[in-house]
């Protein structure tokens, strides 16, 4: 799985930058042939399922051990459902999601983090 993600990221990855106002992208094609990529010691994705929660409450995911996080993202689910906000901790060694759901009193909130030594 960890490979097929990277994989994906590297054949699907775009860079925009904007220079003196005007946006250019830049897409970069996958190579030729399939080279290992070096994942960084003690790499894990690691998630917090699916919970309801009340609006606005956040929901953290800790890296396991002392594993610090690289970078993580969340979802709300629900009619009308909406991700509020989606960071890492104040220490950096974990990620916090939150949201609301417009006409309920609560969300179902799932977070990801992706997390290494």
């Amino acid at each position: 799985m960890k490979t097929t993600a990277l994989a994906l990221a590297a054949t699907t990855a775009a860079t925009c930058l904007v220079t003196a106002g005007v946006a250019h992208a830049y897409t970069t094609a996958a190579p030729a042939t399939t080279q290992a990529v070096a994942l960084p010691p003690g790499y894990q994705i690691v998630t917090l399922p699916n919970a309801t929660v009340p609006n606005f409450q956040r929901r953290t995911l800790l890296c396991p051990g002392t594993k610090h996080v690289l970078g993580g993202g969340a979802e709300a689910q629900g009619n009308g459902a909406i991700l509020v906000g989606s960071f890492p901790t104040g220490d950096g060694r974990g990620w916090i999601a939150l949201g609301r759901q417009i006409g309920y009193n609560d969300v179902g909130i799932s977070v990801y983090a992706i997390c290494a030594d």
